[in-house]
């Protein structure tokens, strides 16, 4: 991919500690939600699962509590989830989900990707067609130690994927990290195919907020904005992106030169 079609560099917001930076990421979800649920009567948002995003919820559920006659009028996704797991499993991301945010917080509906089904390809194909209904106008989600967004590690991340959710194979890197989230004890526990939501998905949506916290990130973080746009770190995409925020803390940002802190930070975010 060629870094001529980059236009809109993320926005960063770099933050001394985790809870500074979830707090900042979840008012600015909150306020786009506010937003487009005052214009449109009803909003759409996609969001990831993992313990990066501890922080973003812990901050977002007050927020939503505080406002339940918008978040009644909010539709929720998520990007992915194991394939084999079912929904009460401690690791199913539909599970951490719930655990995190919507056993807190009334929404218009939940609609889940199931993990469990008994055909993964025939569950894409239903929850891609969930997707194209209306646009997504928010999509909450963290980058991986590989670059990877949602589970579009680089081995299989596709820019112009004609797929809006497939079943995937995760890289060794990918499933390691699970281990370092402390998700599973051993890369042996960690499910080998997942369900995605592929990267045109995130091209296509209102705002992407990405919140990536700790050192383990910090070579991602660096690839997201200084290297090649392309497959080889998928989270290049926020570069592509007309309203991407990308919300770190700094060991996170500990890979970051001085001119890349400078060109991409926006201070009014921090």
């Amino acid at each position: 991919m060629n870094d001529t079609l980059v236009q809109n560099p993320p926005r960063l917001s770099i933050h001394a500690d985790r809870a500074s930076m979830g707090a900042t990421a979840a008012r600015l979800v909150q306020d786009e939600i506010a937003r487009v649920v005052a214009l449109r009567g009803r909003a759409r948002i996609v969001m990831a699962c993992a313990p990066s995003q501890d922080d973003y919820f812990a901050a977002l559920v007050p927020l939503a509590q505080a406002t339940v006659d918008i978040w009644r009028h909010v539709d929720v996704y998520h990007m992915d989830d194991y394939v084999g797991l079912t929904a009460d499993h401690p690791q199913s991301f539909r599970h951490y989900l719930r655990r995190h945010f919507l056993d807190h917080v009334e929404v218009a509906s939940f609609n889940p990707l199931q993990g469990e089904a008994p055909d993964p390809h025939a569950e894409a194909s239903r929850y891609g067609a969930l997707l194209a209904v209306a646009p997504i106008d928010v999509i909450s989600l963290g980058i991986g130690e590989n670059g990877h967004i949602a589970f579009n590690d680089p081995p299989v991340a596709d820019f112009n994927d004609v797929h809006l959710v497939k079943v995937v194979e995760m890289d060794a890197v990918c499933r390691r990290q699970q281990v370092h989230d402390g998700c599973f004890p051993a890369i042996a526990d960690v499910p080998r195919h997942a369900l995605s939501v592929t990267l045109p998905v995130f091209a296509a949506a209102g705002l992407l907020c990405c919140i990536v916290p700790t050192a383990l990130k910090a070579a991602a973080v660096r690839d997201t904005l200084a290297g090649p746009v392309g497959a080889a770190c998928p989270a290049t995409l926020l570069r592509l992106h007309p309203r991407a925020s990308l919300f770190i803390d700094e060991p996170a940002a500990s890979e970051l030169t001085a001119e890349l802190r400078a060109r991409f930070s926006t201070p009014s975010m921090s």
